[in-house]
């Protein structure tokens, strides 16, 4: 039986196949373990899509060359080896107990404790738009806190106004200053303003 010969793939297109996938197995290693340590709300699935598509896109080429089959082969056991140990961490989350990226000291018998709130930033504002240099600090802290839980960002002159409405809200109650706090609890980005030193005397 014959058998159709396959066009072996450049090699200089290998190469760099296999340093794109080498380059995103290390993005995805540090997202997991991110996710794993609280810092992202959510598994990186997206990241993980691209891995599982380059390896197989490589899987099917002609390699030739030794040494890439080689190194493809490495990164391919690397990748099964990680894959193994985050659904185990998985199932270990979802069932409540500690799996292979439990911090040192936690037992089966400790719950998970519920995620407190994390404060990012803290300002104040009587005039947002004669105070650009606070008012760009804010929109970056809550850019790049809603980029880290995979919410989208917004435009900063929608950002702008809603600042300048919340301010200018607070201020007709006869409030000179307005305080403004972004935090991130249970995964979501919060802002909240409120009158400085409210609920306070002094």
């Amino acid at each position: 039986m014959s058998e159709c010969l396959r066009v072996s793939e450049p090699a200089a297109e290998i190469a760099h196949e296999l340093m794109v996938l080498e380059a995103e197995l290390k993005r995805l290693e540090a997202e997991y373990s991110m996710f794993f340590a609280g810092r992202l709300a959510r598994p990186p699935v997206e990241t993980r899509g691209r891995v599982d598509a380059m390896m197989t896109r490589i899987d099917r080429m002609h390699v030739n060359n030794y040494g890439d089959r080689f190194r493809f082969s490495t990164l391919q056991s690397r990748y099964a080896k990680f894959v193994d140990l985050w659904e185990r961490a998985l199932r270990a989350r979802e069932e409540g107990r500690p799996g292979p990226f439990a911090q040192p000291g936690q037992t089966t018998r400790s719950r998970p404790a519920r995620p407190k709130e994390r404060v990012l930033h803290v300002t104040a504002f009587s005039d947002p738009l004669r105070e650009m240099d606070k008012l760009q600090n804010l929109y970056d802290t809550i850019t790049e806190a809603r980029r880290e839980v995979g919410e989208d960002g917004i435009p900063f002159h929608r950002f702008a106004e809603v600042v300048k409405a919340q301010v200018a809200t607070l201020q007709k109650k006869g409030n000179t200053e307005v305080a403004f706090r972004v935090a991130v609890k249970d995964g979501k980005i919060k802002l909240t303003a409120r009158a400085k030193g409210d609920g306070k005397k002094g």
